[in-house]
């Protein structure tokens, strides 16, 4: 399957998302999902159908739409553009409105003739000023479909032509200031509603930002190296970047040369700049504060964290949470049926023996004050403001449906090493059998680890060299996993194994040749200094913390009790292929279980969890498999995730709630002629408005 994005344009309210879905999932092969509040549709399809036929779907629904490509900016930076269009249309309707409705509401300041008057002064707030609802109900119209702005051009044109004929045949009454006062409400709930919704996705446009221009790069020429400022996109992998005080750095790299302090705040949410030196990994985006460093790239373009960050924040926000489905099949047959309630709601009065005038009024007022425009934004600006948070913490959120399943969470179950401790390890102690030499027993060890990249490999190579020992040659290296390595040094085969007995310290590994034991390693390894604040929160929140590690019980058991979990939440001696069993054997249990993990051995129990956790600090495999990124790597953020993710569900239902109560509620008011027009189109507009505001409140969520 081809995943494409597509920006679209022309969208006002949830049927014109439904109908632009409806028409890309007519295509045969085609699954798309459409999202109103950033304007963007997320198609997964087969090879056969083209880019091309995808926007020719969106034009045969009544709207515009072009590919979203590598390097396009996120579609929320756009939303501005409709609300500079809206401004001098709103300014100028306020202005003319003011002397309609003064004229409309003040028997006292009737003049002869004042129904010219507000005639001519409501004609252009209905064509100018609401122009942009009728463009957009006649371009429907032409497709066959009706939406939310068809019921305001409906109602408001109404409006304007009733009263029209009753200021040219000189009886009836006027509803002047209905179609001014509703066509200037709506403006208002429009033009707020856009800047709502840039405010949503500034969290994002803020990330996206980061990314530097342009970049000082050494490059070879005829005159040798030479100091050159190239475009971002002209980078290569193993250019050598200059990155001053005050700039970022642009690119993925390692520190070969000087010392500074990194502020990467705005990418994972930690406070304190972190100092750097020779041999540093850093982030591209991160702020250079003190000193010069040279930096040799290592990822560059879609390949570096920023630009994956971006990719993960803005896939999760053009996707649908499934608690959306009920307001989309809703919104998909709402304006049909209110027009059906609007027409049966005149033919009602009609038939009842109530005037012309009675009737109309609460016809116009049900066609105002239907409209679908909260339902459509209740869930997107939830999932738009609490992923643009989440990133800011240093939490990425993959797909919405990870909003969902947060709620029932019961279980945390922690890997071990590089999750609850640091997964830097080091050579505790050595002992070796009588006559053994410990220098031989480290150095050979050494030299058949050397081979592997597991942290007891990286440790023990490590120790050697600590120790001032020769590292040999391996020959015949084999490795099996979550058992140990094997290899011919000094023309003798040598294991390194797992010590079957348990070690009170750390983990104990058995250096064995010639079908003897010679000597045990021991290596311990580092708790995280957020490991146990963690632990405590999500007990506090109800939450049982549990450690999976293949390390004995012993040592499984120590490294628990240092975090607060309980021995008897603690599952030892699990193999790196069995992890994924633990967490069904959890699941089997009736426990909703999230998963915590680093590693590759990690990434098949991410994926069985019903929430996966990966470390930002741990494996691409890892990353992938999980739901959620921790791009910190700080356990702090595990319980902060959980948190946001059901303040986020809880305001996504607020919002339906709202939106359903109010439609369900205010549409049998308006046909029993309990509300004004014009007290309907404030409704309206104020309930779009109160959504996004109400989501908008997660941008306040603190840790």
């Amino acid at each position: 399957m081809i995943t494409t994005d597509l920006e679209l344009r022309g969208m006002t309210c949830a049927s014109c998302a439904a109908r632009v879905e409806r028409g890309l999932n007519a295509l045969d092969g085609v699954h798309a999902t459409v999202n109103l509040a950033v304007e963007r549709a997320h198609v997964e399809h087969d090879d056969t159908v083209s880019a091309d036929e995808l926007l020719r779907a969106v034009e045969s629904a009544g709207y515009q739409a072009a590919v979203i490509g590598a390097a396009h900016e996120h579609p929320a930076e756009h939303a501005d553009v409709p609300a500079g269009q809206l401004r001098p249309r709103l300014i100028g309707s306020v202005l003319l409105a003011a002397p309609v409705v003064a004229l409309s509401m003040v028997p006292a300041w009737q003049f002869s003739g004042w129904g010219w008057v507000v005639f001519a002064l409501t004609v252009p707030i209905v064509v100018w000023g609401g122009y942009p609802f009728h463009r957009a109900a006649l371009a429907n119209a032409a497709h066959g479909a009706a939406t939310m702005d068809t019921l305001v051009s409906l109602g408001t044109v109404a409006a304007l032509l009733w009263s029209a004929v009753a200021v040219l045949t000189g009886a009836g009454h006027l509803y002047f200031e209905v179609a001014a006062v509703v066509t200037v409400f709506l403006l208002t709930g429009r033009y707020a509603e856009s800047h709502a919704k840039r405010s949503a996705g500034a969290a994002l446009r803020e990330l996206l930002e980061l990314g530097a221009k342009d970049a000082a790069v050494m490059r070879r020429g005829p005159d040798g190296l030479k100091e050159t400022r190239v475009p971002i996109a002209d980078l290569r992998v193993g250019d050598v970047v200059v990155v001053r005080p005050g700039e970022r750095i642009a690119t993925d790299g390692v520190v070969i040369d000087g010392a500074t302090a990194l502020d990467t705040s705005a990418m994972t949410g930690e406070s304190l700049p972190s100092e750097v030196g020779v041999g540093a990994d850093v982030l591209g985006g991160s702020l250079n504060t003190t000193g010069l460093v040279l930096v040799r790239a290592t990822k560059v373009g879609a390949d570096t964290q920023l630009a994956r960050m971006a990719k993960l924040v803005t896939d999760a926000q053009a996707g649908k949470a499934s608690i959306q489905r009920l307001a989309d099949r809703v919104s998909a047959v709402f304006v049909p049926v209110v027009l059906v309630i609007a027409a049966l709601t005149l033919a009602g009065w009609l038939l009842a023996g109530q005037s012309a005038a009675a009737a109309f009024t609460a016809a116009v007022a049900v066609l105002i004050i239907a409209c679908p425009c909260a339902l459509g934004l209740a869930t997107p600006t939830a999932i738009l403001v609490g992923t643009g948070r989440g990133a800011q913490l240093g939490i990425l959120i993959k797909n919405p449906q990870v909003l969902e399943a947060v709620k029932d969470i019961d279980t945390v179950v922690f890997d071990k090493t590089g999750t609850v401790t640091t997964g830097v390890m080091t050579v505790g102690g050595l002992a070796v059998d009588r006559g053994e030499n410990p220098d031989t027993v480290l150095a050979r060890a050494a030299a058949v680890e050397s081979g592997s990249e597991h942290p007891i490999a990286a440790a023990i190579v490590a120790g050697a060299k600590a120790a001032g020992l020769p590292i040999g040659r391996v020959s015949e290296f084999a490795s099996r996993t979550g058992h140990g390595v094997s290899g011919v040094v000094d023309g003798v085969r040598v294991e390194v194994t797992r010590s079957a007995a348990a070690h009170e310290t750390g983990t104990a590994v058995e250096v064995c040749w010639d079908g003897r034991t010679r000597g045990t390693i021991t290596l311990t390894d580092t708790v995280r200094s957020s490991s146990a604040a963690a632990v405590d929160e999500l007990k506090a929140m109800g939450i049982t913390p549990m450690l999976l590690t293949g390390d004995g019980a012993a040592v499984a058991r120590k490294v628990a009790g240092e975090v607060g979990i309980d021995p008897a939440d603690v599952i030892a001696n699990v193999l790196p292929t069995d992890k994924a069993d633990a967490v069904k054997q959890l699941q089997a249990q009736g426990r909703r279980v999230a998963m915590v993990g680093d590693g590759v051995n990690d990434s098949v129990a991410l994926a069985t969890a019903d929430i996966g956790m990966a470390m930002g600090t741990g494996t691409d495999a890892a990353i992938e498999a999980g739901d959620l990124t921790l791009v910190r790597g700080d356990l702090g953020t595990v319980p902060t995730a959980l948190r946001l993710s059901a303040r986020t569900l809880r305001i996504i239902r607020q919002n339906l709630v709202w939106a359903f109560g109010y439609n369900v509620a205010a549409i049998p008011l308006a046909a029993a002629g309990l509300l004004n027009p014009m007290i309907a189109g404030a409704a309206m507009a104020a309930s779009s408005v109160l959504v996004v505001t109400n989501s908008l409140r997660l941008r306040r969520f603190a840790r």
